[in-house]
């Protein structure tokens, strides 16, 4: 095999699990080692950078980077990355003089926004700052988009989504709410240089199912009600209510139903739990507050009595899996009816654009979505740009600002009479974290703690109000542990060649028997003779150049490795280094002439 290039910046960028797992790829162990040191405001503004929303996320993100957390290596639970982002978010003083701002002259370009939520928000921060100017249309009466509509006030307080938002209005953003764009043409019209539709996913799936027209008084589409949950125009609910669907907006739809008066309230999933498309810690809040989720349970028809919904009908399933968990055959075993007062449903939603004329120039594909470039997120008509959930379907928030970022950079470009496709380079440096001789300048102890459980409010608390938030967010005793489980992933252990005397201290002390010195070969082979067992493929091994007494290689198998730094502690020539490796990543800002906003300090 040939030498790593570890000049290639995505080389030690998939070493630091979580920040590659990150849509927005945030610098998860960097803003950690900030908290660690109290230095909440830096930590807030590093988030910033990437994800936009540090508050926000750090309450109700998705959470990608966790299953990829590299302390899942040593033990069951991940670092607590999101919570800890929210910790930031809490702490942090007030951060305004640190923020881009409005430049004293515009530069005449003008950028429309469709949809106030987070792929708009997102490109507007990131234009805005430039002398773009920038207008948002919200169709709603309130900025935020499914943040402020279908997340409940109990997981994300108004309060942090107003002060966040607020950040972004404040750089000269003109957001015009309750404007709902019916035409795009006439938009077009109006002589925008480009134009971002990030409108999301609006339209909730329907359950075209007997019984359905005769009870749809008391049938409603999740995100539907969901939305007028959050702006008033409900305000109670039946004694039984079943949901169906077991994604997050089931969710939010079942514990939304105990906060406005329901006394039984039952998740229907049409297959096992394993399938469920909820995040395992919402289904441990619903449980917590005694949702009650039953499986197998297939919809087939609503009962309505003397014109009123009075339960549904559900087939009972039995499936079959294979050895990968994919199912390989159903049977229905039964039948039962379950009463019910009021039905959600929270089965997924779609995009809608029946604003949009089909005889502009963008092209829609067989399920009536815009066909976006994947790379740019321009459309098939120039300087028409998607985001967020209006451009590939429903994925989560982080994912909708990484979109922003992206679409900003072409915007930028575009406007700019520039190639979009050419898109600007990531970048790496390496700093050595060395202060002596087995000195680092961080905490390289490992920690056996585990991971912190979050408290909440007591049941008999939260169920008064919708606006009570259920989580605390971490006590000082709780942070101060739960950053030193962080494994420093971004701590990479660098090896010279020339150095090495062969001498196998790092290979004697490697706990995890993550390196070995062996002749070169073809990868297949290499990884049958290393001193440990090389299964995941997904990440590559590290191949040092020929060493100089014998010729044969360093090996390091990337996915074993803790960065514990004992190699480059025990090494006696210096040949195994810890380096902080920084991961550049390219915004708006970067391409005509640098950040509009300084990093944190280091």
């Amino acid at each position: 095999m040939k030498p790593t290039d570890v000049s290639n910046p995505d080389y030690f960028h998939r070493v630091v699990d979580c920040q590659w797992a990150c849509p927005a790829h945030t610098p998860v162990p960097e803003y950690i080692r900030l908290i660690a040191q109290g230095r909440y405001s830096d930590a807030y503004i590093l988030n910033r950078e990437s994800n936009v929303f540090p508050g926000i996320l750090g309450r109700v993100c998705d959470r990608p980077c966790e299953p990829a957390c590299r302390r899942t290596r040593v033990e069951d639970e991940p670092v607590a990355i999101c919570r800890l982002k929210r910790v930031a978010a809490d702490h942090r003083d007030d951060i305004t003089d640190r923020l881009p701002k409005k430049p004293a002259h515009t530069n005449g370009k003008k950028i429309a926004l469709i949809g106030a939520g987070p792929a708009s928000l997102t490109v507007a921060n990131d234009l805005a700052p430039l002398g773009y100017e920038c207008t948002i249309f919200e169709a709603l009466e309130k900025p935020g988009g499914l943040m402020i509509s279908n997340i409940p006030s109990f997981r994300l307080p108004e309060q942090v989504l107003d002060d966040e938002i607020g950040y972004i209005l404040d750089m000269g953003v003109t957001l015009k709410t309750g404007h709902r764009i019916n035409s795009f043409k006439s938009l077009l019209d109006d002589g925008y240089d480009a134009i971002f539709v990030g409108s999301g996913a609006p339209k909730g799936k329907e359950l075209d199912l007997p019984g359905r027209a005769e009870g749809d008084a008391n049938i409603h589409i999740g995100i539907e009600w969901l939305e007028s949950v959050a702006f008033d125009h409900i305000e109670s609910i039946g004694k039984k209510v079943l949901i169906i669907g077991v994604g997050n907006t089931a969710m939010d739809c079942c514990r939304s139903s105990l906060r406005l008066g329901a006394d039984s309230v039952k998740v229907m999933a049409r297959k096992p739990r394993q399938f469920f498309k909820a995040s395992p810690w919402e289904l441990e809040d619903a449980e917590e507050e005694n949702v009650e989720i039953l499986v197998n349970h297939s919809p087939k028809a609503f009962v309505v009595e003397n014109g009123k919904l009075t339960g549904m009908t559900f087939e009972l399933m039995e499936y079959d899996t294979d050895a990968r968990g994919r199912i390989t055959a159903t049977r229905v075993t039964g039948e039962t009816t379950i009463p019910c007062d009021d039905v959600i449903l929270a089965i997924g939603q779609e995009n809608a654009f029946p604003w949009i004329e089909r005889d502009l120039g963008i092209e829609f594909d067989k399920w009536d979505v815009p066909v976006v470039d994947e790379d740019t997120f321009q459309s098939t008509r120039d300087g028409v740009f998607f985001g967020g959930d209006s451009a590939f379907g429903p994925k989560n928030i982080i994912w909708a600002v990484e979109h922003g970022h992206q679409a900003a950079i072409s915007i930028d470009k575009y406007c700019q009479g520039e190639d979009i496709a050419d898109r600007p380079p990531r970048g790496l440096t390496l700093s050595t974290t060395k202060m002596g001789h087995n000195e680092w300048r961080y905490s390289n102890d490992y920690d056996p703690s585990d991971r912190r459980k979050m408290t909440h409010v007591d049941l008999r608390e939260r169920f008064k109000d919708l606006d009570t938030e259920v989580e605390l967010g971490f006590t000082p005793d709780q942070i101060v542990t739960e950053v030193e489980r962080c494994l420093n992933c971004d701590i990479q252990t660098v090896f010279s060649a020339p150095l090495c005397t062969e001498c196998d201290a790092c290979i004697d002390i490697c706990p995890v028997n993550c390196l070995t010195i062996t002749p070169n070969g073809e990868e297949a082979d290499l990884r049958e003779r290393l001193s440990a067992p090389s299964d995941n493929l997904e990440q590559p091994l590290y191949i040092s150049e020929d060493l100089p007494l014998t010729q044969r290689v360093m090996v390091k198998d990337e996915d074993l490795c803790l960065h514990c730094g004992l190699c480059a502690e025990r090494c006696p020539t210096a040949a195994w280094d810890m380096a902080q490796s920084n991961i550049h990543l390219p915004h708006a800002d970067d391409v005509h002439g640098g950040r509009a906003a300084p990093r944190a300090a280091e």
